[in-house]
């Protein structure tokens, strides 16, 4: 082994974020091969030396960089040192590959040592006789309490939230609270409010650590408690309790079961990843590419793609259709052939525009009916708007371009009549689609695009066919 290596090596040993990321912000080379080298060593003393250090997200980093085996061999290797929260941070392909080829006994090990919302992330997606062998070898608290979260709705708060929480009755005084906090070892680790709760676990209140702080330690917990808190059901989608924190600008709130009981915590750090989910959940929808990540197999991408590929393949065989009603038409005059792709085309750019504004507003739950009659109008009026102010650009080019004012007007008229409908569908389609029950997210793009590119060839060429026959 180099000297230069070994340096990267012991470099990366420690906790100085510029050993371990290049500037790119990725992880660096260099310390990736110190890492492989003591990985083909089989050196558990060095590889704890480079792994210790690194925050979770750090350490997901460098098992997406590993290659396959290469993973398998550093969770190997470390045993009980590996810190399976790392396999949170990673994309869930990887984090598939590595949960079946470790034995349910090592996995078992790992998911003890971690915050439950955290074991649950992981649990969640193991086969069902694989995650109750791994259940079934966990001490008894742990496993009634990761089995409750599994029971709840798969996205939803129940599966987000933390079963740990401070919870104390509200005869309590602030100094008996502060000696709890102090003498109990089994108490979170991090924490933003006290839970004040009956014998049955149900919410009477919390109080905020600030509030609590700044109390005399004779004042009772039930007089400074704020006794109307906010609460999410442990049943509710957790895109709902999401706009919750959003809206209250929260940091940690109590979950409660149908009872109104107490069962768990949302804090921020959850509700930060639930938002990037359900943006790049939405992004890649409209997309048509499901829940596609880099990591995923050929295979996977195809499996993917492939239907929504299949639906635009029939929906551009319905608009060449409308073309070819029109083959005499453009048989008389070939610049409409080269100049219909721009009607459609700004068509769709526009429609696309539209749709993006009434999803992401549908997705934020902000309509109600007055709103979605003002979304209507408005995006009508920018329609004609729109249409307008490029008709009259597109009339110009075309006039120059070919000499000829009469195509000139046509396509001026065609892009009036396509902008107002892309307008009007980029609206009206998401909100059918969402009283449909369907998602508008996945759905919306395909028919919002037929429809203009339909709308759109069949406009300019039936003007131009009416025009030539006028004139």
């Amino acid at each position: 082994m180099t000297d230069e290596t070994t340096g990267a090596a012991g470099e990366a040993g420690g906790i100085a974020p510029d050993a371990l990321r290049d500037e790119t912000g990725h992880v660096s080379a260099r310390w990736l091969d110190g890492l492989r080298d003591a990985l083909r060593a089989g050196d558990i003393e060095r590889l704890s030396a480079l792994m210790e250090p690194l925050h979770s997200a750090d350490a997901g980093d460098v098992i997406e960089a590993l290659e396959q085996d290469e993973r398998l061999a550093l969770v190997t290797l470390l045993g009980d040192a590996f810190d399976y929260s790392a396999l949170t941070e990673v994309d869930d392909a990887v984090r598939a590959d590595l949960i079946e080829a470790i034995p349910n006994a090592d996995i078992a090990r790992g998911v003890a040592e971690l915050d439950s919302d955290d074991a649950v992330f992981i649990l969640e997606d193991i086969e069902p006789g694989d995650r109750e062998e791994i259940l079934n070898q966990l001490p008894a608290f742990e496993r009634l309490s990761l089995k409750r979260s599994l029971d709840y709705p798969e996205d939803s708060a129940g599966r987000r939230m933390q079963t740990d929480f401070i919870a104390i009755p509200p005869f309590w005084t602030v100094g008996q609270t502060i000696d709890y906090l102090r003498a109990d070892k089994d108490l979170p680790d991090e924490f933003y409010q006290i839970y004040v709760v009956d014998p049955g676990y149900r919410l009477l209140g919390t109080l905020s650590l600030d509030k609590f702080l700044r109390s005399k330690r004779d004042i009772r917990i039930a007089d400074i408690m704020n006794a109307d808190p906010l609460t999410v059901p442990a049943a509710s989608d957790q895109e709902e309790a999401a706009r919750t924190f959003e809206r209250y600008d929260l940091v940690e709130v109590g979950v409660v079961d149908d009872a109104v009981r107490l069962v768990g915590v949302l804090t921020i750090d959850d509700i930060v990843d639930v938002i990037q989910e359900e943006a790049t959940e939405d992004i890649q929808r409209m997309a048509g590419v499901g829940d596609e990540e880099i990591s995923d197999s050929v295979f996977g991408a195809l499996k993917s793609r492939l239907v929504w590929l299949c639906v635009n393949l029939v929906t551009a065989i319905l608009a060449s259709l409308v073309i070819g009603l029109f083959n005499a038409t453009i048989e008389q005059m070939v610049a409409l052939a080269a100049l219909m792709p721009i009607v459609a085309s700004m068509g769709g750019n526009a429609a696309t525009q539209t749709m993006t504004v009434t999803v992401r507003a549908l997705a934020m739950h902000e309509l109600d009916r007055r709103k979605v009659m003002r979304l209507i109008s408005r995006e009508m009026i920018v329609g004609v708007v729109n249409g307008a102010v490029f008709a009259v650009l597109i009339g110009i080019v075309t006039t120059l371009r070919y000499g000829n004012p009469g195509l000139g007007a046509v396509i001026a008229m065609a892009m009036i009549i396509n902008m107002f409908v892309a307008g009007s569908a980029g609206v009206l389609i998401p909100l059918l689609l969402n009283r449909l029950k369907a998602d508008p997210a996945v759905a919306s793009g395909t028919f919002v695009t037929t429809l203009t590119d339909v709308i759109g060839f069949f406009a300019f060429l039936s003007i131009a066919g009416l025009w030539f026959d006028l004139f």
